[in-house]
């Protein structure tokens, strides 16, 4: 069986930014079939939006999916991971500078988008019955992440941490054009 993964890039983010051709490369240098696509009206995502065009783009779940997420890009996945029948397992998920609380948001706009995707609670219960492989990775400079998020992907998903020093927020724009951290947590499962 194939083994599928998806790339879900963050806030105003897009396939083809930063790490994630390097990531899909090597991932399928490996075999696994790779999709990074590109989500609706990345300038201004909307949880709805997201975690529907995410389902649409799987279609059906097994243990030979992964999921690796970019900033709202993991908060996408877990909301997603919420959503599905508790019988369906899935290979792992991987987080890049993801988070549940933020700071330094410059804008009332960027404040706004924010809102919902902070304040909508999310049940880790059932996000922890499609998995058991959670594998986090921050940034000792990250502007936008607090480093609070560390603990909080350990404490409510189990999930491995991991830090990196001088990434900023991973984003293309930040310089980070490979992910060595985040191919070996994949290959390693």
């Amino acid at each position: 069986m194939t083994k599928r993964v998806f790339i879900i890039h963050g806030w105003d983010g897009y396939p083809d930014e930063g790490w994630f051709p390097w990531l899909k490369t090597e991932l399928e240098k490996n075999g696994f079939q790779v999709h990074v696509p590109a989500m609706p009206e990345p300038a201004e995502p909307k949880i709805e939006a997201w975690v529907s065009h995410l389902s649409k783009i799987v279609g059906e779940v097994d243990e030979n999916i992964y999921f690796v997420g970019h900033s709202i890009g993991c908060q996408t996945i877990l909301r997603y991971l919420e959503k599905l029948p508790a019988d369906k397992k899935i290979g792992g998920a991987f987080f890049v500078a993801g988070w549940f609380t933020l700071m330094n948001l410059k804008t009332d706009e960027e404040k706004e988008i924010a809102k919902p995707w902070l304040e909508t609670p999310i049940d880790f219960d059932k996000v922890k019955q499609h998995t058991k492989k959670f594998f986090a990775v921050f940034s000792d400079d990250d502007e936008v992440v607090p480093q609070e998020n560390k603990k909080l992907f350990s404490e409510r998903l189990g999930a491995k941490i991991a830090m990196e020093s001088a990434k900023g927020h991973f984003s293309g724009s930040d310089g980070v054009k490979e992910l060595p951290v985040i191919l070996e947590a994949i290959l390693s499962q």
